[in-house]
């Protein structure tokens, strides 16, 4: 479903992403892995186009993406749970569920039930402002909020990160659902190995703005993974 060959990315003077080639599958969980630094986050940012690339072709279902924008590539079913959430603190957790309307069209602007079923604590505090939820109730929100356009891409930035143990569970299991339909290619950047080993179906790691390794979780034993990665605490 995604193709993404030879991307490069800059910031200023720098470079950032040096030939990125990644693909993700329908049905299929697509994990980038790697140590703090390496463009996992720059990645997920130039697919989602919040970030313009300097180089390479994203391809999803055939078609090329060329060069649109991060609201043009939502419209077509690109949704990206960004790194640290940015929510919106003031709106409430309906009204930022809401914001993802723009990118549908009138008739299908509504909240599905699935989302509630997903995540009940939105449906409990739909009349809560953003700001005021946990930090684990703050990632449910933003992983629903995706999900209102529909998405045929699911990009997820960390979404463990200074999260507790039981909701990192709860996230793990909608993932893991979510795959299970098959109708949407999922790609989960992680540095929490146990989690991201588990729900991986191919892994790719990165080092220094590059892809050093892509293969399915079959070909990539847990310990030389584990090892290579270097990923002191994060595994239990």
């Amino acid at each position: 479903m995604l193709d993404v060959q030879g991307l490069t990315l800059h910031y200023g003077g720098s470079q950032i992403l040096h030939g990125v080639d990644l693909q993700a599958r329908a049905g299929e969980v697509t994990c980038v892995m790697g140590t703090n630094g390496v463009g996992k986050t720059s990645l997920l940012k130039a697919i989602a186009g919040v970030h313009p690339r300097s180089g390479g072709t994203v391809t999803l279902n055939g078609e090329s993406l060329g060069r649109l924008r991060a609201d043009e590539l939502a419209r077509r079913g690109v949704g990206l749970v960004p790194q640290g959430r940015m929510i919106f603190p003031l709106l409430t957790v309906r009204e930022n569920l809401e914001t993802g309307f723009t990118c549908l069209p009138r008739g299908e602007r509504r909240v599905p039930e699935e989302i509630y079923e997903l995540f009940p604590v939105l449906k409990q505090m739909q009349d809560r402002r953003g700001g005021d939820l946990s930090g684990g109730q703050q990632q449910q929100l933003a992983i629903g909020r995706a999900l209102i356009i529909r998405p045929k891409l699911l990009l997820l930035d960390e979404p463990t990160e200074g999260i507790q143990p039981n909701i990192i569970q709860q996230i793990g299991r909608v993932i893991t659902l979510l795959r299970d339909r098959g109708d949407m290619a999922i790609v989960l950047v992680e540095q929490f190995f146990d989690f991201a080993y588990e729900l991986a179906d191919r892994i790719s790691v990165m080092t220094r703005g590059r892809v050093a390794f892509a293969g399915t979780k079959a070909e990539t034993p847990r310990e030389v993974l584990l090892k290579a990665l270097s990923f002191e605490g994060k595994a239990a």
